[in-house]
């Protein structure tokens, strides 16, 4: 149901494929089963050149096999890497079951740019701060239309690290990351991890209709399944959606 997020669904967990994870599919699995979730999205950092997707699908294909709870998902998460909304991801991230948009870098308009070098930009008048907000905004609705089956993870996870806040953020340029869901199919998440968005957000987004679910972005299995700031946000979003 629109404006609904799952806590017995965890669509952003890190396995030993990342560079940065510390768990096996495996133990993640385990753990998933331990937690009770209904359904586990196992998702990896890729890049263009990125050359074991195969084998991570392979992989996550033969846990799935045979099992009944949880049911498992794939996915690739990609930066968005310019204002067009163009993704750093190899062709063969596409045969994940869902691409996972996340603003890791700044996507200016010859490439993705650090944050810490747009909050000096920013801060030092180089870059007016609405102007970079829309910018920010129209990448990540142009990347949503770009692919398939696609989630917006963490969303304006990047905003806090060029010294703004969420709070910046017009209700006009919410509905635009909410309308370009809806009309896709696409989901947004809500981020354990990076504690975003804000609940504000979250509210603005699921009162237009978005498909919101839960993501840990667990790096190890310690972590999958675990909420504690989505619980607060999805109890907005119960109520929210009963009035």
């Amino acid at each position: 149901m629109s404006g609904r997020a799952d806590l017995s669904e965890d669509y952003h967990v890190h396995s030993t494929f990342s560079d940065d994870a510390q768990s096996s599919l495996e133990d993640n699995l385990v753990a998933a089963r331990a937690r009770g979730l209904s359904t586990v999205c196992f998702v990896e950092h890729v890049r263009r050149d990125t050359e074991w997707v195969p084998d991570f699908l392979d992989a996550a294909a033969s846990l799935r096999s045979g099992v009944s709870s949880p049911r498992v998902l794939t996915g690739v998460e990609a930066k968005i890497l310019d204002h067009s909304g163009a993704l750093d991801i190899p062709q063969a991230g596409f045969d994940a079951d869902l691409v996972l948009i996340a603003d890791h870098q700044f996507p200016g308009p010859d490439g993705p740019v650090s944050p810490r070098e747009m909050g000096r930009r920013i801060a030092f008048g180089e870059a007016v701060r609405r102007s970079v907000l829309d910018q920010l905004v129209e990448a990540t609705a142009s990347a949503v239309c770009r692919v398939p089956r696609a989630l917006v993870a963490h969303p304006f996870s990047i905003v806090p690290k060029m010294g703004l806040s969420e709070d910046d953020l017009t209700d006009k340029q919410i509905r635009k990351i909410a309308e370009a869901a809806v009309r896709t199919g696409a989901m947004v998440e809500i981020n354990e991890k990076w504690r975003c968005p804000s609940r504000r957000i979250v509210d603005l987004l699921a009162g237009r209709g978005a498909v919101l679910v839960c993501g840990s972005d667990a790096h190890h299995c310690r972590d999958v399944g675990r909420y504690e700031r989505v619980r607060e946000l999805t109890g907005a979003l119960e109520v929210l959606a009963t009035t």
